[in-house]
């Protein structure tokens, strides 16, 4: 099969691969054709917004982060500059269960650093003695030092912060993000900025104060951020979808193909030959750009080091179960987006977030959406309940947590099995290691959540890169003549 132009094969229609085919559309200008497959029947893989009536639903991520500029520069260059919220103002700040209750997040701490340092140590969520070792962190010797082997998240923050810093403040908000277990998440995939002060600094106290002479206060909150800065948070007015929608339009359909599932990927001389799960061949092409689960790519290439590799990555499932309710449902409003909660407190959720809090347009006038996240790499067997016992234990928790009564006027659940990546500890290295070896196939290129970051901007950034490598790699080969 002959083409005037060298073809690229994008696997998954998810944020990854249509950054990918956004790119490649901006890049060929005509001189690079490229196709992409979706194995499902629509496209934006686990972003997704779901309109009820006036409520509107996200059933994953419901923003992303602007410290990273790729998610945010997609939605300008796909049009929607004009419709990206920030978050509002009033209800910044997110809370932690501690002792079967609601306690905020200190302001000023972010995840395992505080600037300043007299909020956490005036907060009741350390003892006297967790508070003292928390002091002593500027007194606590450097680590893992540049080339040694990585270390977990749960040994670098026992090591600087303490055993109760990290039980009560650093397993909670880092599990939020990746629902994963502390003692095997890789502090330098994950974490990499508190390596850097420690090796910069020697102290992560030391390291914020020298931020905090140069910091400024969010506009228009009068304080500082707890638990994460919620001022560089954005989404779209109408939810995740729309950039879902707005990359998608910007797109020649004729090249995006859904309900086509690739079960293989097979070496060609000169690129690679694409066949279906029912066995039809679907095109050679130069390149293939992978965007699927770790696990799911390692389905598609010949068996080998390389597949192997990649099904090392483990992943974990979690459901997400959202109600909507009247204001008055809630008889212990708290001011914030959301809550964490610590493993040690043996409660049944990993995190609530409040999503008419975030953004307005979420819900009804006079309601809350709450969004609740169950399962993960810690209670795996609690995803995996059925509905009405999911639902059960859901309305239990929120009623002990924030006094919820009566029946949610709106309910839905969304399952996502196995769509987290675990960067476990050594994961950079293995990542480095796929990358080598899929270098030495030629022509295929791998991104997605599962190697270099699990946030939207990181997927997009992921997909773009790849698009271009593919593209560079391509434009130093002769053209394919023929008819």
């Amino acid at each position: 099969m002959l083409h005037r132009s060298p073809r690229i094969a994008i696997l998954g229609g998810g944020i990854t691969g249509l950054a990918a085919a956004q790119r490649l559309t901006e890049l060929a200008a005509g001189s690079l054709e490229w196709c992409l497959f979706e194995s499902t029947a629509r496209l934006g893989g686990v972003l997704q917004t779901v309109q009820e009536g006036d409520w509107r639903i996200e059933l994953s991520a419901d923003n992303f982060l602007t410290r990273e500029p790729w998610a945010r520069d997609l939605c300008h260059r796909v049009g929607l500059a004009e419709a990206l919220l920030d978050t509002n103002t009033d209800r910044r700040g997110a809370y932690l269960v501690h002792r079967g209750r609601l306690v905020p997040v200190p302001p000023g701490f972010v995840l395992m650093s505080a600037s300043p340092l007299w909020p956490t140590i005036a907060s009741p969520l350390l003892s006297p003695l967790g508070k003292l070792r928390l002091l002593a962190e500027p007194l606590m010797p450097r680590g893992r030092q540049q080339g040694e082997p990585d270390e977990s998240v749960a040994d670098f923050a026992r090591r600087r912060l303490g055993p109760q810093a990290l039980e009560r403040l650093v397993q909670p908000l880092v599990g939020g993000i990746y629902t994963a277990d502390p003692e095997r998440l890789s502090m330098a995939a994950t974490l990499p900025q508190f390596l850097e002060q420690e090796a910069q600094h020697g102290s992560l106290w030391r390291a914020a104060l020298r931020r905090a002479r140069t910091a400024v206060t969010p506009v228009g909150t009068g304080r500082k951020e707890a638990g994460a800065n919620y001022a560089l948070f954005q989404a779209p007015a109408a939810g995740m979808q729309q950039l879902v929608d707005a990359v998608v339009g910007r797109l020649p359909a004729e090249r995006l193909y859904t309900g086509v599932e690739i079960a293989r990927c097979e070496r060609q001389q000169n690129g690679w030959r694409l066949i279906d799960a029912m066995g039809q061949v679907r095109g050679d092409f130069a390149a293939v750009i992978i965007t699927l689960p770790a696990y799911a790519a390692a389905a598609t290439l010949p068996a080998g080091t390389l597949a192997d590799e990649l099904r090392r990555i483990e992943y974990a499932s979690s459901s997400v179960v959202c109600l909507g309710v009247r204001d008055e449902q809630i008889t212990r409003p708290m001011n914030g987006f959301g809550f964490v909660t610590p493993a040690r407190e043996g409660r049944r959720l990993i995190a609530a977030s409040f999503s008419s809090y975030k953004f307005p347009g979420r819900a009804p006038a006079g309601h809350t959406l709450i969004r609740v996240f169950v399962g993960g790499a810690l209670q795996p067997e609690l995803a995996e309940l059925e509905e009405p016992a999911l639902l059960q234990l859901v309305q239990e928790e929120l009623g002990e947590l924030i006094g919820l009564r009566g029946v949610p006027i709106l309910t839905r659940i969304v399952r996502w099995p196995r769509r987290m990546p675990q960067y476990h500890v050594g994961h950079l290295q293995r990542v480095d290691r796929i990358e080598q070896l899929a270098r030495e196939y030629g022509g295929l290129h791998l991104a997605g959540a599962a190697y270099r970051g699990v946030g939207v901007p990181q997927c997009v950034h992921a997909g773009q890169l790849a698009a271009e490598q593919a593209s560079a790699e391509l434009a130093q080969q002769a053209p394919a003549t023929g008819a």
